[in-house]
């Protein structure tokens, strides 16, 4: 019971790591709450997450059962024409689409993938304790306490905890390190659809969205003919509800009726889910014999895929970390334990900056023209929707480009922008005091 590493969790992230490490000679415990296959959402992936797969020894097996997402079209009530962007026209032509799946089956392709690499895997099995200091004096070892399904405890004493429990958050809970995020905060209400409408021919598989009056929707095609669609908003907005989730959810498509259009001989299959994604960081990603990977560390939305991405390139980031660590070689693990923290860091920064401005008729103006590529600022954008955040791609200046003509555009309507500006601070004030905060303390909320 005194393994190498306990990783905490068994989707994406923690499969990943556990693989990783599992391969370089390590004794890795992988736990896992559920039973795989089991239920989750976010469904498309990212041209980024391809090159992942390779080193990883699964893309064959990932593209089985995806369907190729080439790009993302955006369609708005407010403008007759769709806008279209394409992975191939990003600044490295090398990843050009990437794929959407059911996260049962890719959840657990990764997670049977880790057992194959040598890792010891437990479903069904609950974490209830974590002691980082159950060592301290002695061997230094951590103690993690299990709860199998039959009621079984189990204690393991790993050297080294990797929590990629998601948003359970186990090791963030913990230290009482976990702290909503002050500037955005949405819910979703999804469902799956028989058939829906979707674009003819090769780019079939092209993700859509749809924005309406109080958020956006995703519209994901998967490979089995069903397609996924789901709402995103504010909590203020689902606090409307009067009904069942169902039918709430087929009065919130009336208000996209192009969307609705693509849906009308759609059958909802089962009924709707709903979730709370309030978004969320930790004060601190890594620390004395743990780090915090995926979802475990931060959520911010689910508005460009970023989510199973940026998951599994923490888990890449960690085991190099992780491996240096358990070898004894301090400084090596040191070096790499910093660049684990920029990228943590880094990675939601990016994405956020787009996400918390969405809804904002400025950037709905700049993403509805894709004839603009002044300065390969298109180029930029679309690298950084594909994800090509950590590989030196020079899209910086490009971006403050955009940022700066967002600003101007912003300046030009603005009885508008800040009409949009007061909406989103007082949805965002009534989703902190929900969440029993003080919303006046500290509130940051930027145009």
């Amino acid at each position: 019971m005194d393994p190498d590493a306990v990783v905490i969790g068994g989707g994406p992230a923690g499969s990943t790591v556990a693989a990783l490490l599992a391969d370089k000679g390590h004794d890795v415990v992988l736990l896992e709450k559920a039973h795989h296959p089991r239920f989750h959402i976010g469904e498309s992936l990212l041209p980024m997450n391809m090159p992942l797969f390779d080193r990883l020894g699964v893309r064959s097996e990932v593209e089985a059962i995806g369907i190729a997402k080439h790009g993302a079209e955006f369609v708005s009530p407010w403008h007759d024409h769709t806008s279209l962007f394409f992975f191939g026209e990003a600044m490295d032509k090398s990843f050009p689409y990437a794929v959407h799946v059911r996260r049962s089956e890719f959840d657990e392709l990764l997670f049977r993938h880790a057992a194959k690499r040598g890792a010891r895997t437990f479903e069904g099995h609950k974490v209830t304790q974590v002691d980082m200091d159950a060592g301290k004096g002695s061997d230094g070892r951590a103690l993690v306490m299990v709860k199998a399904e039959d009621g079984t405890e189990t204690a393991w004493r790993p050297r080294f905890v990797i929590d990629a429990s998601g948003r359970d958050t186990v090791l963030s809970n913990r230290f009482d390190a976990k702290q909503r995020n002050r500037r955005h905060a949405s819910a979703a209400l999804f469902g799956h659809f028989a058939n829906a409408r979707r674009t003819p021919g090769r780019y079939e598989g092209n993700i859509t969205l749809f924005w309406f009056d109080h958020g956006w929707f995703w519209f994901i095609p998967l490979l089995d003919g069903t397609t996924s669609v789901g709402a995103v908003a504010s909590p203020a907005y689902f606090k409307q509800r009067k009904g069942d989730l169902t039918s709430f959810l087929m009065e919130t498509i009336a208000l996209a009726p192009k969307l609705a259009e693509r849906l009308k001989d759609a059958t909802l299959i089962e009924g709707a889910t709903t979730t709370g994604n309030y978004a969320y960081d930790s004060k601190f990603c890594r620390g004395d014999r743990f780090a915090m990977i995926g979802d475990a560390y931060a959520f911010v939305d689910p508005m460009f895929s970023s989510g199973v991405y940026l998951a599994m390139n923490s888990a890449f980031e960690s085991a190099t970390a992780v491996d240096h660590w358990l070898r004894g070689e301090a400084s090596q693990a040191e070096r790499a334990f910093r660049r684990f923290e920029k990228v943590m860091k880094h990675g939601p920064r990016m994405f956020s900056w787009f996400i918390y401005r969405i809804t904002s008729p400025a950037i709905r103006r700049l993403f509805m023209q894709p004839e603009n590529n002044v300065w390969r600022m298109r180029e930029a954008l679309l690298s950084i929707l594909a994800g090509d955040l950590f590989r030196g791609t020079p899209v910086g200046p490009r971006l403050l480009g955009f940022k700066v003509i967002y600003y101007l555009s912003c300046i030009t309507i603005l009885p508008q922008a800040f009409k949009t500006w007061a909406w989103r601070r007082r949805n965002l004030k009534e989703a902190l005091a929900a969440a029993g905060q003080n919303p006046a303390e500290n509130l940051n909320i930027r145009g």
